[in-house]
């Protein structure tokens, strides 16, 4: 089993810290799912984890290897960033779809030339076509065959569903997941439109203001997740000892979320209700307040 370890990664930009001293450690074979708001430092630190930015001061390690500026750990990686953002910013909006594939296959070793064509095909995707010349969904879908394609054991995707319509989103998790089935690829998906994800992500880790919030089994995470509501003085009495987020009152009602620990159990006895939550909701009680 690889692993890929952060410890104590912070980035400053223009004397803003936007990443605070991160540890992370990512295992092979698993689908994991960031989420955080816009802003959060999902994309720098996925660009510090890749090597394809330097961190202000920490360490990146591949089994123990560092990671910057070394082939010999950057051949099992593939950071598939969302193209939309680097138009603007490089000479690689010039290039043709053709041309932007083929140089991906020669900066990845493990290149799958027989899935590209067969994505390129399933996708309707115009080789000749340049980069600036294509819609948002179909630049999402250059970024998911260099993913896809390149086979790296450790791939990372930067919102790769941003643009798709709900039918080509669905196909995406069913590419990824038979990917993942046949060859155990690790995958590191970066995404804002969560639920639909949720089902696919192993692990969730959460990202707010430049910092992890929690790195959790999403399915643990949604067990011991709840809404709890009802009258305020119920509720209160309720959740006393209980770790609660994102307080909603509106005239005597309260509603609250709750994340039980180990050996703790839902309160019996009040007048309250209680209902699960999706992950959404769980990111919105943690990272949404101040909305």
């Amino acid at each position: 089993m690889s692993i890929l370890t952060g410890k104590g990664i912070t980035k400053v930009y223009g004397g803003n810290e936007v990443l605070h001293g991160i540890d992370l450690e990512l295992e092979s074979g698993k689908i994991y799912g960031m989420i955080g708001r816009n802003g959060a430092g999902k994309t720098t630190l996925l660009s510090i984890l890749t090597s394809h930015n330097c961190a202000t001061a920490g360490t990146v390690t591949f089994d123990g290897e560092p990671v910057w500026e070394n082939p010999k750990v950057l051949e099992h990686f593939c950071f598939a960033r969302e193209l939309n953002q680097m138009l603007g910013v490089s000479t690689t909006s010039a290039l043709k779809v053709k041309e932007y594939l083929w140089i991906a296959s020669i900066y990845l070793p493990r290149w799958d030339q027989e899935m590209a064509d067969r994505l390129i095909k399933e996708f309707g995707l115009e080789q000749k076509k340049r980069l600036n010349k294509l819609s948002k969904g179909m630049l999402s879908m250059v970024t998911i065959i260099v993913a896809l394609a390149s086979k790296a054991e450790f791939t990372f995707l930067d919102e790769p569903v941003a643009g798709l319509d709900v039918v080509a989103r669905e196909r995406f998790y069913q590419l990824l997941m038979e990917e993942y089935t046949q060859t155990g690829r690790t995958f590191v998906i970066s995404t804002h439109i969560i639920e639909e994800a949720a089902d696919v992500f192993e692990e969730v880790i959460m990202v707010d203001k430049g910092a992890i919030l929690l790195k959790e089994n999403t399915q643990d995470l949604l067990d011991r997740a709840y809404h709890i509501s009802g009258h305020k003085d119920e509720v209160e009495k309720a959740c006393a000892f209980l770790e609660t987020h994102h307080e909603e009152t509106m005239g005597r009602s309260k509603g609250v979320t709750v994340l039980l620990k180990p050996g703790q159990k839902l309160p019996e006895g009040y007048d309250i209700s209680i209902q699960k939550l999706n992950l959404q909701k769980v990111f919105v009680a943690l990272c949404g307040e101040g909305e």
